[in-house]
Formats: C-alpha cells, sequence, structure tokens
C-alpha cells in the first residue's frame, strides 16, 4: 500500500519537529571525519614517485616494446600490477588484481598498425553488501607523441596520463584501508591514445556480463595548472559529463519534450555528486560543471561507458597547455614542447586526487539510488511522488532534491523520511526539476535520480 506523506498532515510543528529529529539523526550518524582522513591520507611523495616510474619507462606508446623490464608498455603495465598486488598484501589480500585484455587486428583508417594486445590493469575492491555493483576510478596507461604511430621515440607522457595512472594506484592505497558496502574498481585503461580501445574492451565486458555500474570517474591529465592561455590555476577543474544516455529509447526522447530532463542524465547526476561532495569536504578547490561529453571534438575513456549506457564522466584540469601534449620533445622560438615531468604539479594532481578518492568513499559506502521514481502534479499548488523502497537494512531514509530549471545544481532539499511517497505542498511543478537520493543509516547518499514516469491522480 502506497503511504503519501504531505508537510500538511502532520501539522506544521508535528512536521518541523519530525523533519529536525531525523535531520538530527543523519547527522549524528556521518563520518565526516572518515571522508577528511581520506582526503589528509592523500600522499604528495608516493603520487611524484609514481608519476616519476611512470614517465622514466621511456614510452608506454600502446605498440611499444612488451619484453623489456625498463622500457616500453610492457614494463609499465607490469609495474602497475605488482603495485596493485602489493596494496593488496597489506590489506589481508582485499583487491582481486588482474589483466583484462582484448586482441586488436589494425584496421584502415586506424592507429593501430600492427596486431597488438590491449591490456588494461583492474583491482578489485569487493563490497560487503552489494558486491556486484561497482563505482570505477581510472587513468590510462599509454602514452604518444606528434606522430600517434611512432611507438618507438621517448613518449614520457608525464600528465598525459601518468599523472590519472598515478592518483588511481593512490587512491586505491588510501582506500583499500576502508571496508564499504558497493565495490570499487581501480583500473589502468590502454589504447586511449589509439582509439580508446582498453574503455571499449572493459565496457563491452561489461555490458555482456551485466555489471552493475554506478559510475566511471575517468581521469586523463590532473596535472598542469599552467594553460596554453597564459592562466595559472591550482585549485579549478572540469568535470565533464553529457546530458542523457545515447541508450536513451524513442519514448523517453518523447517523453522529455513533455516532462524535461534534458540535462539530467545518469552522467550529468554523477558529476553533481562530484561538484557537491568538493564543495562540502575540498571547499577550497573549484569544480567546474562543463555541460559537454567532453573537449570539443575530442574523447576519452568515459564515452566507451556512455556509448554502453552506464553513467560515466571526465575529471581534468581547467586549463590545457597544448604545448605539453602529443607533442615531440623539442624547443623551437623558445618554446618547450612535449610531455615532461617539468610540467606536472604534483600538489594539484594530489588534489584531484582526493576528490577522486572522496567521492569513490562515499559512493561506495551509500546505499543503492532508487531505480523507480514517478512524479505528478500536474495542474496542482504540490508536487507528488512515489518511488520504489530500496532493498538494504541500512537506508535511514530519502531526501528530495528540487532546483530551478536554469540552476546547474540543485538547490533544495528535503529529507522525508523511510517512505515511498510524499507530496511537497506549495512547490508547483512546473518550476522546477526534481530528484531522490538514498540516505544511509552511516549519513551517506546515493547519487541524485531524476523522476522516469509520471502518474496522475
Amino acid at each position: 500500500m502506497t503511504q503519501a506523506v504531505s508537510t500538511s498532515s502532520y501539522g506544521p510543528r508535528k512536521a518541523i519537529l519530525a523533519l529536525t529529529l531525523l535531520g538530527c539523526f543523519i547527522s549524528f550518524g556521518q563520518k565526516k571525519t572518515d571522508v577528511y582522513s581520506i582526503i589528509d591520507a592523500i600522499s604528495y611523495e608516493r603520487i611524484t614517485s609514481d608519476i616519476r616510474t611512470l614517465a622514466n619507462f621511456g614510452t608506454r606508446h600502446t605498440l611499444s616494446d612488451t619484453l623489456s623490464n625498463i622500457r616500453g608498455i610492457g614494463a609499465a603495465r607490469r609495474w602497475i600490477k605488482k603495485e596493485f598486488e602489493k596494496i593488496s598484501s597489506q590489506c589481508d589480500n582485499c583487491l582481486e588484481v588482474r589483466y583484462q585484455k582484448n586482441y586488436h587486428l589494425p584496421e584502415d583508417g586506424e592507429r593501430i598498425v600492427k596486431p597488438v594486445w590491449i591490456n588494461n590493469v583492474l583491482a578489485i575492491q569487493k563490497g560487503t553488501e552489494f558486491p556486484d555493483r561497482y563505482i570505477i576510478m581510472s587513468g590510462d596507461i599509454d602514452s604518444r607523441i606528434s606522430d600517434p604511430n611512432n611507438y618507438t621515440d621517448d613518449s614520457p607522457g608525464a600528465n598525459d596520463n601518468a599523472s590519472g595512472m598515478a592518483g588511481t594506484i593512490e587512491a586505491a592505497r588510501v582506500l583499500s584501508k576502508y571496508q564499504f558496502k558497493n565495490s570499487i574498481i581501480y583500473v589502468g585503461l590502454a589504447g586511449e591514445e589509439q582509439g580508446l580501445f582498453g574503455g571499449k574492451g572493459l565496457a563491452q565486458k561489461a555490458k555482456k556480463e551485466g555489471w552493475n555500474i554506478i559510475g566511471i570517474l575517468n581521469n586523463d591529465m590532473i596535472g598542469n595548472i599552467e594553460g596554453v592561455d597564459g592562466v595559472i590555476d591550482n585549485r579549478s577543474f572540469r568535470i565533464f559529463s553529457e546530458p542523457v544516455p545515447p541508450t536513451e529509447t524513442e519514448s523517453q526522447r518523447v517523453a522529455r519534450r513533455f516532462y524535461g530532463g534534458e540535462v539530467d542524465g545518469i552522467s550529468r547526476q554523477l558529476a553533481r555528486y562530484v561538484h557537491k561532495a568538493t564543495k562540502t569536504y575540498m571547499p577550497e578547490m573549484n569544480p567546474i560543471l562543463i555541460y559537454r561529453l567532453d573537449r570539443f571534438s575530442r574523447g576519452g575513456h568515459h564515452r566507451p561507458f556512455n556509448d554502453q549506457g552506464f553513467a560515466g564522466i571526465r575529471i581534468m584540469e581547467a586549463h590545457e597547455n597544448y604545448n605539453r601534449q602529443h607533442q615531440d620533445i623539442r624547443t623551437e622560438n623558445g618554446i618547450a614542447y612535449g610531455d615532461v615531468i617539468a610540467g606536472v604539479n604534483f600538489q594539484y594532481a594530489k588534489k584531484l586526487t582526493a576528490v577522486n578518492a572522496i567521492v569513490l568513499a562515499q559512493l561506495a559506502w551509500a546505499p543503492p539510488a532508487v531505480e523507480n521514481l514517478s512524479i505528478g502534479g500536474a495542474v496542482e499548488p504540490a508536487a507528488k511522488f512515489r518511488w520504489e523502497k530500496v532493498n538494504s537494512k541500512d537506508v535511514a531514509g530519502y531526501k528530495i532534491y528540487w532546483r530551478d530549471t536554469t540552476s546547474p545544481t540543485w538547490q533544495d532539499s528535503r529529507f522525508v523520511g523511510d517512505v515511498n511517497a510524499y507530496v511537497l505542498d506549495g512547490i508547483v511543478i512546473d518550476n522546477y526539476f526534481f530528484g531522490i537520493s538514498t540516505i544511509g543509516k552511516n549519513g551517506f547518499e546515493s547519487e541524485v535520480v531524476f523522476p522516469n514516469k509520471v502518474f496522475k491522480d
């Protein structure tokens, strides 16, 4: 039986008292100290060392040497795997470390000019309550210079993307000290510079095997603070996200014309989650929501997951320096070109690693999001909601969010308790967008879900 709740049904004073008590319960149950401890544990020294190690392999081009122990992508991926295994050995084998690979034959028009194994390196930290639900953090293993098919010359890839790979390893080091309800996957993806092949292989595997992916945080270039535009900024970073999944059905597309949701797809909600987490726990940082799949006419390793219908975003520096990307190492007219160690700000990479780590932790500690949320209230002075409760013993209740239709982030919210329906009296449905999150008894909450059904009383 549907339990409908309205603020008016309690009486004003009782409603305020009930919501206040519930709010206090949630507040006291939060593990804010754990989140701050995670931020403090991210190590500048380890990130610095790992970026240097990866750059010192000389080149990590997808087609480079696989037999050498000191040079090429083979040496790099074996080192990454050993680092994950070392982390696992220090947490009672809490990580399942393995390769995930696909064999690729060259095709016309590709940057693959000879047959090659695309080897990803995965470290899976299984959740205690929902081991089949995954939140993923990725960095790219490979690098390139001016000629995308030059796999012999030096290509240190210090920022692109030793920074993101080092951040992923460091997040695993820190978070392996904790237990989570949901699983976390830390992954080094290969073949990015040749055509996103590592991400394509893993995303296709996930789709085929029915993985329940909360989202993927793709970290691609998190170490540069000096933009080619002359701006130096060590606090801002960009979060790229597509508006709606490319896998939406025709009926879903048609519904959006009438009910909204053009900027409320699952990837956009994940981006807002990162924005909120950063503003809450790392207010010195400036997260910038970019309403775009990726940079103009360019791509990243979150896209293959988006293509399969999974939530995925790109986290990266705010100001790129194109002189340090995909460039032969040289000096021309007094300008130094090349992606070398000198162009990396390790403190900045540490900060963005911390952003990722606290988002991973909060989502991994949170209960599942609501799957079916219905909304109603047309031509009424109230917005009405019905949803299916989440099957978890640790759910404290649900929080309804709303915002102006022109606002990029959620502005208002109300914790409504452990119910499966609610009425927001005095809130006209025409003027806002709405969503709902699940709140755990530990105070952590799921990503926000946009309504996917409409009802009429």
